[in-house]
């Protein structure tokens, strides 16, 4: 009799959804270009063409649209990275290079990619358009009506066929529920912008300022340094000290709070792919030792061929059981990453507005700036990528380790091979102290006999001057050729930590892995690097702070200016006639432009003779 989980995965086999994603993808470009041409239509631009350019025919319509502000957004953060939440499914799809809208040859797949890439983006290009747009109570309307098209075509499509090949029971509903909070989450964020919006078009609300150069957190940072600094009455809390620190004068810009919320949700999906493809394997391996089992069973375990399938056997059990026990504290270290990733952020863009470039090697403290620019494009891309392969990595390492410990450790003590795992283990243990207490050894005769006596009481070590000479040659011959030996296992210990090192550091890109000199090869850092200095000659409070002074003296130059011409209109006492006011000006600008005088168009009765002689007078 079938069991629960295989029937439902036999049900589920024959379901056939009435929606395809793939295909609603490509019909979803149709509502998307409707809405970007009306934000467009809706947007002003700030310069007209020529009237030699066709465009000058549109005015000032058709505005170019900003989905969002990569560099300076520190507004609406939360819901541009639930925007990019929305997406997740169908990075996904990208990053499994399993969507392929065009048929082309293998050579050209580059361009197939980054065709697909284009698609998906114009797909949802209307979700932050919509967040982003001046016209909210026009755009909030798009904006909701765009998402719950997608939220009713993703409900329907889990409705239809909720359960799966792989794992089961409600296996669609595990891909597809992200994207569903985060498109519901849109729809709450929309029709609060609806709501807001039509408050102020019918004068309940009073309209939003413009909005300031300077955000408060930039204001209140420059604040602080110009206090004067005081100590520090409260004592920190151990997750103070070592972990993070609030700090209410810096916010993260909305790319990393949109790349942090993408990875997370890329990272729960990828968990899910490889649990399914877990399973797939499993399931296969199951098939496997049932016929190894049927052998030994037709043999009557007697057969030549029984040691090896027995061991094969015992050697599938345990890579099953390792790597589902791998999966959690992989998942978790790349968690941790993520977090990490923003606590190193903070870190460096602080010590980049202080001046200090000394945590960065040489060749980066004055990088490219086209590389820099290329660098912030490509970083939130790369961030998640070096997430999703450094947990596959960290995974498979994790597991080799598991099974180290399980054929080092464990499997002697169920095959009751205690004593001469405990005898061995105690034979390494011993060989290895032996070799580490002769290393210190050398380090405290060196420190005892060959090194000359402190300059003075208060000196931490012995100065760098040879003593005992003599004895110093002889020991120095003799350990010559033990150090020969030793250097052998220094070698191999050396290439066994940098590979351990770099397989578990793999998915930060915020430290490079390459040694001294060889950063430039790294180029997930070289991306870091990049972003940060975008970020720092953007954002750097104090310049914007500085920028924001310029503008408001200006406003405030222009606003004055406008009430000294305004005063003057509305000045008190007899009323002067406009045409008396206008001749007047004219008079004055004359007087100060003499030169403007043979320009001016001449009435009927005037002579340009005249015009000059009344200019020589002037002159003189």
């Amino acid at each position: 009799m079938l069991s629960k989980n295989t029937r439902t995965r036999q049900l589920n086999g024959t379901c056939t959804s009435s929606v395809d994603m793939e295909l609603f993808l490509h019909y979803s470009l149709i509502p998307s270009l409707f809405i970007i041409l009306i934000l467009s239509f809706l947007q002003r631009r700030e310069h007209r063409r020529q009237r030699d350019d066709t465009s000058y025919l549109l005015g000032n319509r058709f505005g170019i649209i900003m989905p969002l502000d990569f560099v300076g957004t520190f507004s609406n953060r939360w819901s541009y990275g639930i925007a990019f939440g929305a997406t997740a499914n169908k990075v996904m799809f990208l990053f499994s290079e399993g969507y392929q809208p065009l048929q082309i040859p293998q050579w050209a797949q580059a361009f197939e990619l980054l065709i697909g890439g284009i698609e998906v983006g114009l797909s949802h290009f209307p979700f932050f358009a919509c967040l982003s747009s001046e016209f909210q109570l026009v755009s909030s309307i798009l904006g909701f009506c765009y998402s719950l098209i997608w939220f009713a075509v993703t409900v329907l499509q889990v409705s239809q066929c909720p359960h799966g090949q792989f794992v089961g029971k409600y296996e669609t509903l595990m891909f597809y529920w992200p994207s569903l909070l985060c498109l519901a989450f849109l729809l709450g964020r929309f029709l609060h912008m609806f709501v807001k919006a039509l408050r102020v078009h019918l004068g309940w609300e009073f309209q939003v300022e413009e909005k300031s150069v300077l955000e408060t957190h930039q204001a209140e940072h420059v604040k602080q340094l110009l206090r004067t600094p005081r100590p520090q009455e409260k004592k920190k809390s151990w997750f103070q000290t070592r972990i993070y620190e609030w700090d209410p004068c810096f916010q993260f810009p909305s790319r990393m709070i949109g790349t942090i919320v993408l990875a997370f949700i890329c990272l729960y999906l990828f968990i899910v792919i490889e649990f399914c493809v877990f399973v797939y394997v499993r399931d296969e391996l199951d098939v496997f030792e049932n016929k190894l089992e049927s052998y030994i069973t037709f043999t009557n375990h007697s057969g030549v061929l029984t040691p090896v399938i027995l061991q094969v056997k015992e050697l599938i059990s345990v890579t099953k059981g390792v790597w589902v026990a791998t999966i959690l504290p992989a998942s978790l270290t790349c968690v941790s990453y993520l977090f990490h990733i923003l606590v190193c952020y903070r870190k460096h863009i602080k010590r980049l507005w202080a001046g200090d470039k000394h945590f960065l090697p040489l060749k980066f403290h004055n990088p490219a700036s086209s590389a820099s620019v290329v660098a912030i494009a490509r970083y939130s891309g790369w961030q998640i990528a070096y997430v999703l392969w450094g947990y596959l990595i960290i995974h498979v390492v994790q597991s080799l380790c598991g099974m180290a410990i399980m054929y080092g450790l464990v499997l002697p003590i169920v095959h009751n091979q205690g004593l001469e795992m405990l005898q061995g283990l105690g034979i390494g243990i011993l060989t290895i102290s032996i070799v580490v207490g002769l290393m210190i050894l050398q380090m405290w005769i060196a420190a005892s006999f060959f090194l000359q006596p402190k300059l003075g009481t208060a000196d931490k070590q012995k100065p760098l001057a040879l003593n005992n000479r003599k004895a110093f040659h002889n020991f120095n011959y003799f350990l010559f050729f033990y150090n020969v030996l030793l250097g052998l296992g220094a070698c191999l210990s050396r290439l066994l930590i940098s590979c351990l090192l770099g397989t578990w550091l793999i998915a930060r890109i915020d430290r490079t892995i390459m040694q001294n000199g060889y950063e430039g090869a790294d180029m997930g850092f070289s991306a870091w690097i990049g972003m940060l200095y975008v970020d720092h000659y953007h954002t750097n409070p104090v310049l914007v702070s500085f920028c924001h002074i310029l503008i408001a003296n200006h406003k405030e130059k222009k606003l004055q200016q406008t009430t000294k011409y305004w005063c003057l209109n509305q000045s008190a006492g007899p009323r002067v006639s406009a045409r008396s006011r206008t001749r007047w000006f004219l008079l004055q600008t004359l007087i100060n432009n003499p030169s403007l005088i043979i320009h001016r168009k001449l009435k009927s009765g005037h002579s340009s003779q005249e015009s000059q002689i009344l200019m020589a007078c002037l002159e003189s």
